[in-house]
């Protein structure tokens, strides 16, 4: 027999974001339960967070389960992230994290006790004009503080089941509601850019992945191939990066490229650094890819990224090509692309080449 209300499962982190989504669900009158992930033991504030999500669930009085995703979130997220930056490439673990973790595991949860929808504190809105229609992803209303990038590898059966409180309000007024409710959470701090890395500094976390080993030095060189310096490991580097690469110079130098196969790394000036087009894979089309295979669009190509206009040409079902009407600075392969008409998703993919 259905419920008479409608429930949900909400992905409670121990952060404001997630608790107002939780708090604003319950009010609305839904039967709300919470579901907190145990992810890496190198989380910053794992015990603290843990435990507003008890003060959260005890604040809400609803019932809170913990699970212990520890082994899943390295074979998931970790491990690759480190492989790609040793591939020479710049991962985005929070874009596989929300595909592969969070929604993965709220689904099933959601399926396994037959509670209807999940819920997240994502700023994202889901729009759907009627039933024939495939469910949309929006922007939040937020600019600043929209996710919509991160979540851009949804599917339908993610999307059908999902709620999203915080897609029509911002996080100002977040934090406001979050005071005049007294939610237990002002001692936990924002979620830093890389939950799994200790001061945001992957390097030395890489180190202790993999071993001194990775410490292998090469070769810096420029465009022509001439030798300007030496490195003591090719993932220390990142594309655009101009601090500690140790050329001396009376002009700055980028990073622009990483060859992982040669060991080297080439650097260029700013100008350099400026490209047009870029290919990607691995595309997840929200709704599926468009009419016309060359159609207008939007990109993002890293989450702070302005969204660029240009044109988006379909090469085959997971790959495309996108094209900016204006040169973008240090495309970084490995990066997600995501592209947007208006404030919806078309989707994104993974890019391999610029």
């Amino acid at each position: 027999m259905r419920k008479k209300t409608a429930s949900v499962v909400v992905a409670l982190s121990g952060g404001v974001d997630s608790a107002m989504a939780a708090a604003s669900l319950r009010i609305a009158g839904w039967e709300v339960y919470g579901l907190h992930f145990l992810l890496s033991d190198s989380f910053s504030g794992t015990e603290a967070r843990t435990a507003a999500v008890k003060q959260v669930g005890e604040h809400l009085e609803i019932p809170l389960e913990v699970l212990d995703l520890r082994k899943t979130f390295r074979r998931c997220v970790i491990d690759p992230f480190v492989d790609t930056y040793l591939k020479g490439l710049t991962p985005n673990p929070c874009v596989m994290c929300n595909q592969k973790i969070k929604f993965e595991f709220l689904f099933d949860y959601a399926k396994q006790h037959e509670i209807d929808h999940i819920a997240t504190g994502h700023y994202v809105r889901i729009r759907k004009k009627d039933e024939n229609q495939y469910f949309e992803l929006l922007r939040g209303k937020d600019s600043r503080k929209d996710q919509s990038y991160f979540l851009h590898r949804l599917n339908q059966s993610f999307l059908s089941k999902a709620v999203f409180p915080l897609g029509e309000i911002t996080k100002d007024e977040v934090r406001k509601q979050a005071l005049e409710m007294r939610l237990p959470v002002q001692s936990v701090s924002e979620s830093q850019e890389i939950c799994f890395i200790p001061e945001n500094d992957y390097r030395p976390f890489i180190e202790n992945q993999r071993g001194p080993g990775v410490n292998e030095s090469g070769n810096i060189i420029n465009n022509r191939g001439e030798v300007l310096g030496q490195h003591t490991g090719a993932f220390r580097y990142t594309i655009g990066q101009r601090q500690g690469i140790g050329v001396a110079s009376s002009r700055p130098y980028y990073v622009k490229e990483i060859r992982p196969g040669k060991n080297e790394v080439v650097v260029g000036r700013k100008e350099a650094l400026y490209l047009t087009k870029l290919e990607a894979h691995g595309f997840n089309w929200i709704g599926g890819p468009p009419v016309q295979r060359v159609t207008e669009a939007q990109a993002q190509i890293r989450y702070r990224h302005r969204p660029a206009p240009g044109h988006l040409e379909v090469i085959s079902p997971d790959k495309v090509e996108f094209i900016f009407d204006e040169p973008q600075w240090a495309v970084a392969p490995g990066q997600a692309l995501v592209c947007y008409e208006g404030e919806r998703v078309l989707g994104g993919g993974w890019i391999t080449k610029s």
